[in-house]
């Protein structure tokens, strides 16, 4: 049994592995702006990332069919949005707006969220189950000074991450602490992934491929 990764997030493969799951890495190819715009405007953050986590995780899982690999495989997908004063935010991907979202961040907490889908393919690459769920983790942000911010901004961490923050990072010294599952902020909740390869019937320590 492998377990496929729909994500070039580093911070989710060493994670992963540091679990002791050494996962394929499939990168999945999706329009997430349009996943995005066809769900409800009053959709809540956690159906949000979970519809983009399925998206993804479908989109590698098509891939690994049409060229199936001994034994079952389970396809990963993930993603993670900020909420923060009501709105929920992803990749800030200029300077500019990493900075305003950081600064609006500071002294506050804000709600990670991030979805995560879990694809069964067999021998034959035929999809035989699927389970799909959002873990959310309060983030307390401390006291970020404005010349902290550019700093933390010209190291171009913040640029391409959800909500403009690490906390396995650069980004690590200005969060004071979470309330939750600290997995789940830096991308893979490992608790629910567990939960989740349960209910399609996986063994988690089945996974382990890693000394």
């Amino acid at each position: 049994m492998r377990l496929v990764l729909g994500s070039k997030s580093p911070a989710r493969l060493a994670t992963l592995r540091s679990a002791g799951v050494d996962p394929v890495v499939i990168v999945s190819d999706v329009d997430e702006d349009a996943v995005a715009a066809a769900l409800p405007p009053d959709a809540a953050p956690a159906q949000v990332v979970s519809a983009l986590a399925l998206a993804k995780a479908q989109a590698v899982a098509a891939e690994v069919s049409s060229r199936p690999g001994p034994g079952q495989s389970l396809i990963l997908g993930c993603d993670s949005m900020l909420e923060i004063n009501g709105r929920i935010v992803g990749k800030p991907h200029t300077a500019e707006v990493a900075k305003e979202r950081i600064a609006e961040m500071r002294n506050t907490d804000a709600v990670l969220w991030t979805g995560h889908a879990l694809l069964s393919v067999d021998a034959e690459g035929n999809a035989d189950g699927e389970a799909v769920e959002a873990a959310s983790t309060v983030v307390h942000f401390g006291d970020i000074s404005d010349a902290e911010i550019d700093a933390y901004v010209a190291t171009g961490e913040p640029l391409n991450v959800a909500g403009s923050f690490t906390i396995d990072g650069f980004g690590g010294p200005f969060v004071r602490g979470v309330t939750g599952d600290p997995h789940s902020v830096v991308g893979v909740s490992l608790p629910l992934l567990r939960d989740l390869a349960g209910r399609l019937g996986v063994f988690w320590p089945d996974l382990w491929n890693r000394a």
